[in-house]
Order: structure tokens, then sequence, then C-alpha cells
């Protein structure tokens, strides 16, 4: 459909090895496409050495599609404009506002006689029913009644006591507040007394032990062998189990329900989908054809295009394969449960749809609350600001990420340890990141 064939010369999965991945930008040759979910850092950080080409005026001459698109959305074109007025990626475009929630079996607490928790203190009382009572019916105490497929969905329960672990639908991200102030939220009080909580919860045994190891495949083993309780996972895949799963798990009923209040009585749900995803595509300096690729890139953002990219290639039950859900790319995903009508296309079910009834319901509890928070747009750094960024910033996720997995797991204490982490954070370099980076929303966005 395009005339272009592209060789996929390495794809990696997992945050942690697109970030080594990227990170060989900066030694090895470009690839004439860079596709990854920490694309816009690293655009922020080599792009103004030349690893990638503007692509401002090949997008103004060339996608039509994605002219129209940032047309209709200027504020978006803004997200993604580098302080020097360049634009050097194609983002990731989540349509809907509600990605994620929190998951409970309403088959155990009817067989317990509970109903789903409304307060902090209901969330544990629950966990250690669950934890203590059989509610799966197996005669064994093989309960895990809190999972999840990694560390970072099960942290941000530190809200439930008015604690803060991202501002925005990615994981450990800055966050603004009501003052207009970029913070780090695991820097607050607030995240302090959640993640004491949440050892304490990790030690009594109501959160999975294997948290921190046990990767993406744990909620497909937790649900299908029948352990699993709890869980803050994707609206539309964790609502599938419920027919995936009915054969295998008599009664398997999974439902969404609403965040449970704070210690400070307030209801709050982290995650919601960002305008803009730091997900998308660059184009290599070294790409040969910088039009064929540009041409490329917008027609994912024709019907043409959008339609396999969201539900498939007719006749191709895999959809990864018919590239439904290939990404990270630069497109705007299409949220609807069937496509739009194009020749020789499916229209069938895609795997990042809205979903199923249970995750329409789900969906419909905070459209129907005030509990979403408001995003982070980001902002773009100047050269200086840049280099900055670029010295403290990579240390300083690391440690944060290190003491949050040691106090959860026990190995000190985090309030004791509290003024020492500060301390710490100032040493590296913390301070001069907040300043610029409130520099920079300050421009941006005042």
């Amino acid at each position: 459909m395009t005339g272009i064939c592209l060789r996929d010369a390495t794809v990696v999965t997992k945050a942690t090895k697109q970030r080594e991945a990227f990170n060989l930008l900066a030694t090895g040759e470009i690839p004439d496409i860079v596709g990854g979910g920490a694309a816009r850092d690293f655009v922020k950080r080599y792009g103004p050495k030349g690893a990638f080409l503007p692509q401002g005026d090949l997008m103004a001459e060339r996608a039509p599609n994605i002219t129209a698109f940032f047309d209709e959305h200027p504020d978006l074109l803004e997200a993604i404009t580098a302080a020097d007025g360049n634009i050097c990626y194609i983002p990731y475009l989540p349509d809907g506002e509600f990605g994620r929630g929190t998951f409970i079996r309403q088959d155990w607490l009817d067989a317990l006689g509970l109903e789903q928790p409304q307060t902090v203190e209901e969330v544990k009382a629950v966990l250690e029913a669950f934890r203590d009572d059989d509610p799966n019916g197996n005669g064994r105490k093989d309960e895990i009644p809190c999972f999840n497929r990694d560390r970072e969905k099960m942290v941000r329960l530190v809200t439930l006591w008015d604690g803060r672990t991202s501002g925005s639908d990615t994981s450990h991200d800055v966050m603004a507040t009501d003052g207009g102030k970029v913070v780090r939220p695991d820097a607050r009080e607030g995240y302090r007394d959640g993640i004491a909580d949440l050892a304490e919860w990790y030690a009594e045994g109501l959160i999975d032990p294997e948290i921190f190891t046990c990767g993406a495949a744990s909620r497909d083993d937790l649900l299908s062998e029948n352990p699993g309780g709890m869980t803050h996972d994707g609206f539309a895949s964790t609502s599938g189990y419920r027919t995936a799963l009915a054969d295998q798990v008599e009664g398997l009923n999974l439902v969404a329900f609403p965040p449970p209040a704070s210690t400070g009585g307030v209801r709050l749900e982290e995650h919601r989908r960002i305008p803009v995803k730091p997900d998308g595509w660059p184009i290599g300096a070294t790409n040969a054809h910088p039009v064929e690729t540009m041409k490329s890139f917008d027609f994912w953002f024709t019907p043409e295009g959008s339609a396999p990219a969201n539900f498939g290639v007719e006749g191709q039950a895999d959809l990864y394969r018919g590239c439904a859900g290939l990404g990270p790319r630069g497109q705007q995903p299409d949220g609807r449960d069937r496509g739009p009508d194009v020749p020789g296309l499916s229209a069938g079910p895609r795997r990042r749809a809205a979903g199923n009834q249970p995750a329409q319901d789900g969906i419909a509890l905070h459209e129907s609350g005030d509990d979403i928070t408001d995003q982070f747009p980001g902002g773009a750094f100047t050269p200086e600001e840049q280099s900055v960024y670029d010295r403290y910033r990579p240390s300083l996720r690391p440690y944060m990420l290190e003491r949050q997995q040691a106090w959860i797991l026990g190995t000190g204490d985090v309030r004791e340890g509290w003024d020492g982490y500060l301390e710490t954070l100032d040493e590296m370099g913390y301070s001069q990141v907040i300043e610029l980076m409130n520099a920079a929303y300050a421009r941006h966005y005042d």
C-alpha cells in the first residue's frame, strides 16, 4: 500500500532495554527510523547533537494528514516542539482519557460475604481476608491478595495515603502542583508515608512477594492459576480475562471498582492517558530516504493506515503480525470497538480497543466521578538546560527506585531514612533538575 518495506533491525520490549538501545546511538550507527517508549527523552538529548533530522518542514511538505491533525491540535504540536523550534519525532497520541483502573475478584468478595472496599482500612481488611480465608476454595493458603505485572503499578497505591508516584501515565514522572510548580512526587511526604505503609503490607503478605521480579506474565499466571485477588491494570486487557478464562477458572468475576478514599478522604486514580506519550519515532540523521520515510509516517494517520494499525488485516488472526498494536510508533490509536469501513481490511476487535462491557463499566466509573488527575504536559529545554538535565537526571531515577525497593522489602525504614534520602538527592543534582524543569514549564504554559 505504501511501497515502503521496513527491515526490523532491533526489537526490544522492556523499557530498560529500550534505554540501553537508545544509549548506543551515541556511539553507533543510527537506524533510519528509531522507535521506542523513551523516544522523547532521547530526541531531546541527542537531537541537538545531530542524531535526528528535524521533521517540521518535511511534515508540512510531505505529510498532509499529520499536518491536518496538528492543525486541529496546536497544543499537542507545542508539546513536541523543541526549544529551538524543531520537531524531531512523531509521537504516539492516545485517544480517550481512561486507561487503567483497580480490579478486584468480585467472586472472592461474594464467597467471603464482603463488600467492595471504600477506604484504606477496608482495603487492608479485604486483602487480609483474601490472605487468610481461602477465597479460591482449594484448601490451601496460596492466595496473592494484591498483585501487579510491574512494581510501578503497585507503588501507585501510595495514593491511599495521599501520596503520588507520578504526574502522568509515565511511571515516576514529575508532576505539576495546583500552584503551578513542578515537583518530584517521590520526594514528598505523602509518598514517604505511603511507602512506609506499603512496606508493612508487603511484610504481612498482602502484596505479591515476587512483585519486584515477577515480570509481565504474572497477571496471566495469577489469574489462570487462580491465586490473584486485586490488581491495577488496563481496562480492556484485564476485563478480557473474564471471557478468556471462563472455562479454566470457574466463576471468575474480575471487576473494576472506584478508587477507595485515601486517609485524607480523597478518591484518586493517578493514571490517566496523557495526550502526547513519550513514545514515537524520529528519523535518523543518516537516513537516505527522508521524504519516503515521512510519507510512510503519514500513512498511519490515514483511514487506510489507521485501520490495520488498530484492528488488524482481514484474514489474519494474529493482530500483531497484522501490524495491530505494533508500537510504539507515531500514530493516533482508534479506541472504538470496530474499525472504519475500509475495503479489504478487518473491522474486528483489536488488542487496544476500549474493550468489552466490563471494561466499559470500569471506564464509566471514572467518567461519572472526579477522581482522575490532570497530566503533566512536559516542556522543552534550551540546550543549556538539556546539558544540566543530562548531567544529573540519569543517576537520580535509579537511586530513587533503588531506595523505593529497599524500603518496601524492609531494608531500612523510610521515615528514619527520609532526611538522608533528600540530602542525597540534592547532592546528586535534584534541585538543579527541578529548577530547570520549572523554567521550561513556565516558559511553555504560564
